[in-house]
């Protein structure tokens, strides 16, 4: 009899175990069976080509549910059952409601779905629409993803490398950005984990540099070893990364050593959102998955007074000088330039550092054309800079993903020079007539509001610019 107990015992117990096991497998949380191997995780290119194709179905994994609810028959199989369909018909509906924002998203990039935008609250932004690819379908996105959009913030992570950043000085929007997704931003922001489209790991590349970085080493390891270890915690404490191996995640970084800190971990560097203002196809960027971040540079954490408010359209007509730069000779752009413009021409001012009697936003106050060109990395804080000053932006650059240009036509608003027509620049300026001189300025002056860093944030301002970048990755999001 003690025998027979003992068996009957052995195998309940070998039941409960396997019951534990295939609900973990089925939810996601069982880890070490969750690589989702053989299956592929891609986007699809921009804002006009929007679809979602996912392998594992939400009904194959309630079949799933339903046949081992009939092989194991105790009272704690149902409860355990019913726990997971919760979770799954919570992940249906995100799916669900993403799939009508996409559907929304088609009918008013084919001008079928106009009057719920004519009657939003946001109608004074539809008025200068040739700044965009294509106005309906990014104002109709915008409002989907105010109506549904979600972001769980790691609370992971200790200060001053987690959870902080710079907020003055060239990297300024890498802490602006974390500190409004953590403390405002409440519209985006959710508590519960379950709820949310997409996690953000709050760590800042540029406070890894300032504090584990060794100088004059030019050792990156320790940064690649913090993100390596973050994405291990987690991974490890939550089931969320392992389910889509961590391509409904995103970072943020400005530095230009941003890209190097996110080969900490492979999958964070080849499938997760990385937010960048080191943008660059030739190192990596992949404009399918990952987001152009501007770069802003606010010297003690302001905007020049001069940029803020600049002079109406018919007193700064016309400026006196044709371009203007200044900065140093670093990367393989700017000695180009220097080599042929720098103090050779009146109309083109070109210094490798402003003379002290001068002064920089004055400059591009009374400038046409603002050069922007690359330096060590592709990124410019000038680009900004010259759309405050509305001052055309002359894009100087190799392999730059431009931010927000999966909706934005740079086109509309700047010009872009190839490096090998650097000797014929005042010829290439000169040519653009004096009638695409005023659209250019009249794109400036529309488009400013997007790269306007407000505290706190505004519609329609770089803040929702950069979240609704992300939004647009996470609703192109495929599994196959």
């Amino acid at each position: 009899m003690k025998t027979c107990y003992g068996n009957l015992f052995s195998a309940i117990s070998t039941l409960f175990v396997a019951s534990i096991i295939v609900m973990l497998m089925i939810s996601g949380c069982f880890r070490s069976f969750t690589s989702f191997s053989g299956s592929t995780l891609q986007y699809s290119g921009s804002i006009e080509v929007i679809q979602l194709n996912r392998n594992i179905t939400i009904s194959d994994r309630v079949q799933t549910i339903h046949s081992v609810r009939s092989s194991l028959s105790f009272q704690l199989n149902r409860t355990v059952t019913r726990k997971f369909a919760k979770v799954i018909r919570r992940e249906d509906e995100h799916e669900q409601g993403l799939a009508r924002a996409r559907a929304s998203i088609r009918r008013a990039a084919s001008g079928l779905n106009l009057s719920s935008i004519a009657d939003s609250h946001h109608k004074s932004d539809i008025d200068s629409t040739a700044i965009y690819h294509n106005a309906r379908a990014f104002y109709r996105s915008y409002l989907e993803m105010e109506k549904r959009f979600k972001v769980y913030v790691y609370s992971e992570g200790e200060l001053p490398i987690v959870h902080d950043g710079p907020c003055k000085d060239i990297y300024t929007i890498e802490g602006r950005f974390i500190h409004e997704i953590e403390h405002g931003a409440r519209r985006f922001k959710t508590n519960s984990p379950h709820n949310a489209h997409v996690y953000f790991m709050p760590f800042s590349v540029t406070w890894m540099v300032k504090y584990l970085y060794k100088p004059l080493t030019y050792n990156l390891t320790p940064l690649r070893q913090f993100v390596s270890d973050y994405v291990r915690v987690v991974s490890s404490k939550y089931p969320f990364w392992n389910r889509t191996q961590g391509a409904d995640h995103f970072m943020l970084a400005c530095h230009d050593w941003g890209p190097h800190a996110s080969q900490g971990n492979p999958d964070l560097y080849s499938k997760s959102i990385r937010v960048l203002c080191n943008a660059n196809t030739s190192e990596g960027f992949n404009p399918q998955k990952d987001v152009s971040l501007p770069e802003i540079h606010l010297y003690g954490g302001e905007v020049s007074p001069k940029l803020l408010s600049p002079p109406p359209a018919a007193a700064d007509s016309p400026r006196l000088h044709l371009a203007f730069f200044a900065g140093g000779i670093h990367g393989p752009i700017r000695p180009l330039l220097l080599q042929h413009w720098k103090d050779s021409d009146p109309e083109l001012l070109v210094h490798e550092y402003l003379p002290k009697d001068l002064d920089y936003y004055s400059l591009m106050l009374q400038s046409k054309f603002c050069l922007c060109p690359s330096g060590h990395e592709v990124a410019s804080p000038r680009i900004v800079e010259a759309i405050y000053a509305e001052c055309v932006p002359v894009i100087l650059s190799q392999n730059y993903v431009l931010p927000f240009s999966d909706v934005l036509r740079w086109e509309a608003f700047s010009i872009r020079v190839d490096v090998s027509e650097i000797p014929r620049l005042k010829e290439v300026l000169t040519a653009v007539s004096e009638e695409k001189y005023r659209r250019l300025k009249e794109g400036l002056r529309a488009v400013r509001k997007h790269f306007v860093l407000n505290q706190p944030s505004k519609p329609f301002d770089v803040f929702h610019m950069i979240l609704h970048s992300v939004w647009l990755r996470r609703i192109n999001l495929r599994r196959q």
